[in-house]
């Protein structure tokens, strides 16, 4: 286990931690950089991410829900059009949370009733709003799996369980990682102990050398 899946195994023992997908379209794209900063100011993790151009074919298959309707065509081909980034976020209430931070879908809209949206600061219009979230758990795991068909999370039993995992699994290591930092006093100390987990991560694989 990577200590990034310990941790999620852990959050998600409250019963209110969730995970979501979330897309930054073709026109918000080049904003990367500020989007990210403000999601994390809002409390969530980014887990996973993957920049990707989706097919015409690939964008049909992901919006299938509104296969029909009059705006399909031009959803497919905006979507098509150029790259776009999928994130799986976490957080307490993730997918209400991510909703709300879009905004409301159409961007002039989310101008007037939502003004500190996403939406609101770079999107267009009700297609070119920018972002795209879940709607709900079930469209979260079938969109999460669609970007990202690898990612697995296994919830751990709840309360006592969890206390005991963090004192089986985790502190015994986060003790003598502090007890050496608090001897070597390096100057970044933060970068140290980031380096020591890794180092002395307790759940490496350990590779033995042919005879």
């Amino acid at each position: 286990l990577s200590f990034q899946h310990i941790l999620l195994e852990l959050a998600m023992a409250n019963d209110n931690y969730q995970c979501t997908l979330a897309i930054i379209k073709p026109n918000a794209v080049r904003k990367e950089d500020e989007i990210v900063e403000l999601l994390e100011q809002k409390g969530f993790c980014i887990l996973q991410k993957r920049c990707v151009r989706l097919t015409s074919e690939q964008a049909s298959e992901f919006y299938t829900e509104h296969y029909g309707k009059m705006f399909f065509p031009a959803l497919v081909t905006f979507m098509s059009s150029g790259p776009i980034i999928a994130y799986i976020l976490a957080k307490n209430n993730a997918i209400e949370d991510w909703r709300n931070f879009m905004g409301p879908t159409n961007s002039m809209n989310a101008r007037i009733a939502a003004p500190e949206s996403l939406r609101a600061k770079y999107g267009i219009d009700e297609m070119r709003n920018g972002f795209h979230g879940s709607d709900g758990s079930l469209t979260a795991e079938r969109e999460i799996r669609f970007f990202f068909p690898d990612f697995v999370s296994h919830p751990v039993p709840k309360e006592q369980t969890a206390t005991d995992y963090l004192q089986r699994r985790i502190n015994p290591t986060l003790l003598k990682g502090l007890t050496e930092l608090c001897k070597k006093k390096p100057d970044d100390t933060i970068l140290w102990l980031a380096d020591w987990l890794i180092k002395n991560n307790p759940n490496k694989p350990k590779i033995e050398e042919p005879n």
